[in-house]
C-alpha cells in the first residue's frame, strides 16, 4: 500500500509564498514521476507541476514562473516553492506518483490566497 502526505498548506496574503511536502511511503519504489495537481471548488482537477526522476519539469501554464517543483535525493518526496500567490491559486493541492503498481495519490492540501 502506497501512502503520500501532504503537507504545507496554508493561508497566506497575494503575492506571498508557501512551500508544500509530499512524503511517499509503502510499497512506492521510485516512481518515474511525481508532480502537484490541484482542484478548486467547482472546476477540474488541474495540472501544476510534474517532476520525472531525472529532474526534468513540466509546469501549468498559470504557474510558470512563480512554481518551482523538485524531488528529494531518494526520489520518494516532491516538493513545491510557491511564490507570487495570486487569489486565483486557491485551491486543494494534490501530491501524485506513478509508481510501478500504479499511480497514487495523496488527501490534499489546502492553499488559500487571500486578495
Amino acid at each position: 500500500q502506497v501512502h503520500l502526505v501532504e503537507s504545507g498548506g496554508d493561508l497566506v496574503r497575494t503575492g506571498g509564498s508557501l512551500r508544500l511536502s509530499c512524503v511517499a511511503s509503502g510499497r512506492i519504489g521510485i516512481p518515474d514521476l511525481m508532480g502537484w495537481y490541484r482542484q478548486a471548488p467547482g472546476k477540474e482537477r488541474e495540472l501544476v507541476a510534474t517532476v520525472t526522476t531525472v529532474g526534468r519539469t513540466n509546469y501549468g501554464e498559470s504557474v510558470k514562473g512563480r512554481f518551482t517543483a523538485s524531488r528529494d535525493r531518494k526520489k520518494t518526496s516532491i516538493y513545491l516553492q510557491m511564490n507570487g500567490l495570486k487569489p486565483e491559486d486557491t485551491a486543494v493541492y494534490f501530491c501524485y506518483a506513478a509508481t510501478p503498481w500504479g499511480p497514487a495519490w495523496g488527501q490534499g492540501t489546502q492553499v488559500t490566497v487571500s486578495s
